[in-house]
């Protein structure tokens, strides 16, 4: 009995120390399946309505978004983004939008991991983002220049168009670093259908495996000490 208890605390306690961790790789990259109900304008493509893979391709100060066919397969856009922020994170992907000129798509602003406060803001083409400025009356970010090639894309030059298309700095006219109070930004949605898109799991059971293990050597040390003790008769 005492060898058993002994042997179950030491057992514990090892498997507290090599259990695989739980966290899951598409929490880096953000692998999240998205479902359009109608087409939408993603950083100047369209998406037809349908679901699609979206994932972090180079998650730096500037993020590289690629957007995929559902399964995967087919690389349908690779896209720039700047971070957007949040004060309180939810356990749903949430897809904001802008408003924009009559008869235009819906325009897709910020995409907002399950779980994370920061998320992407799209940057858009410039006249593309002159159109959405104009239409919605918010600074756009946008790329400077016309840009094919993705490796140009990384260091491409990025600025904000005003309402009356004016190109002035990001920084200036954007929010680009945390804010201490946010505001839920207009026409902020949870997407409806999702998929890949839950919670990333941070809690750890090391500390529970540490603990069981600890009591049980505890107990086989007890009873051993217990089992030493003289035994004793009380006769009246």
């Amino acid at each position: 009995m005492i060898k058993k208890a002994l042997w179950i605390g030491i057992a514990l306690t090892a498997f507290a120390f090599v259990s695989p961790p739980t966290a899951r790789a598409d929490d880096w990259s953000k692998e999240t399946k998205i479902t359009f109900s109608h087409p939408v304008d993603v950083a100047g493509h369209v998406l037809v309505a349908g679901t699609y893979l979206f994932k972090m391709a180079d998650a730096n100060d500037r993020h590289i978004v690629q957007i995929f066919t559902a399964d995967g397969k087919t690389i349908i856009a690779t896209v720039m983004t700047i971070p957007d922020y949040r004060l309180t994170a939810t356990n749903d992907t949430v897809i904001n939008f802008r408003e924009v000129p009559a008869g235009s798509p819906e325009a897709v602003r910020a995409w907002f991991y399950p779980g994370r406060t920061i998320g992407d803001e799209f940057v858009y083409p410039k006249q593309r983002a002159i159109e959405l400025a104009r239409a919605s009356k918010v600074p756009v970010p946008a790329l400077a220049v016309d840009v094919v090639d993705v490796a140009v894309l990384k260091t491409a030059p990025i600025v904000a168009v005003t309402p009356d298309e004016k190109e002035v700095p990001v920084a200036v006219a954007i929010q680009t670093t945390p804010l201490a109070v946010v505001t839920l930004a207009k026409n902020e949605t949870p997407v409806a259908s999702t998929e890949s898109a839950q919670l990333p799991k941070t809690a750890s059971t090391l500390p529970l495996f540490v603990a069981l293990g600890v009591a049980a050597v505890g107990l086989a040390l007890g009873l051993a000490a217990f089992a030493r003790r003289p035994v004793t008769a009380t006769v009246r």
